[in-house]
């Protein structure tokens, strides 16, 4: 567009060159004429200047109204994966065995003990965990000293947690799996605990028994509770380890 009226502009002084020279032909008429040309050619240059200064204006003013535009969409998107995230961890939290558990009113004792122990929060969190929860009644059928009461107490805080952790077993472990390990273990399939202590699988006929380091044999009542972080069996005594 610059170089087009840079060209329209020569072509006007040219011609009033040669008109000028056609009616006066006098030599300073062709001095004022040269002056006049570089007068015309300078204020086209300046004029290009300001041009190019404009667009490099017009180019930058564009390039930060897309930064911004990018910006505010990576923004945007990101406030888009942080609410399904926040979602998902809420329903994650929602469907944890530490709620399950809570959901379920047989299993209040054993809700109260975990809170007590502090370990709810495990149970709540993203994991891949087995619990064999005791029912109430189980947790009734426990001596005066390993009450959940007494254990409660902050002097006893870890050891009800040692006890709790005793029912806690890392990876999802389905009755399906159970049946399967402690016919491959030949009717009796031992596994360590969270806590680092041994339970023992082993069938009752259809039924699934875990034996604690005492010796004790629990049924499996109620297997394969599902949860977000694991699954849960609901047994009807306490699970004990030797020390």
């Amino acid at each position: 567009m610059i170089f087009n009226i840079i060209l329209v502009m020569k072509n006007t002084t040219r011609q009033i060159y040669r008109t000028t020279l056609e009616v006066n032909n006098p030599k300073n008429s062709i001095m004022k004429f040269r002056n006049s040309r570089k007068l015309v050619l300078t204020l086209c240059a300046v004029l290009a200047m300001v041009s190019c200064k404009d667009q490099e204006k017009l180019d930058a003013d564009q390039k930060a109204a897309e930064d911004k535009i990018a910006m505010e969409e990576a923004q945007a998107e990101k406030a888009k994966e942080e609410a399904k995230e926040e979602a998902k961890a809420k329903e994650m939290k929602a469907t944890s065995i530490a709620s399950v558990a809570g959901k379920n009113a047989e299993l209040s004792t054993l809700v109260s003990a975990l809170k007590a122990a502090g370990l709810d929060g495990m149970l709540s969190e993203p994991g891949d965990y087995t619990v064999f929860a005791p029912t109430n009644n189980a947790f009734e059928k426990l001596p005066k000293n390993l009450s959940v009461a007494e254990l409660a107490k902050p002097e006893n805080k870890e050891k009800l947690a040692n006890i709790l952790k005793n029912h806690v077993v890392a990876g999802t472990i389905t009755s399906d799996k159970l049946v399967a390990a402690i016919n491959d273990a030949k009717g009796k399939y031992k596994f360590q605990t969270v806590g680092g202590k041994e339970l023992e699988a082993s069938l009752k006929k259809d039924q699934i028994m875990i034996e604690d380091e005492k010796g004790n044999k629990t049924q499996v009542m109620l297997g394969n509770v599902k949860a977000s972080n694991g699954v849960v069996h609901v047994i009807n005594d306490v699970l004990i380890s030797k020390n």
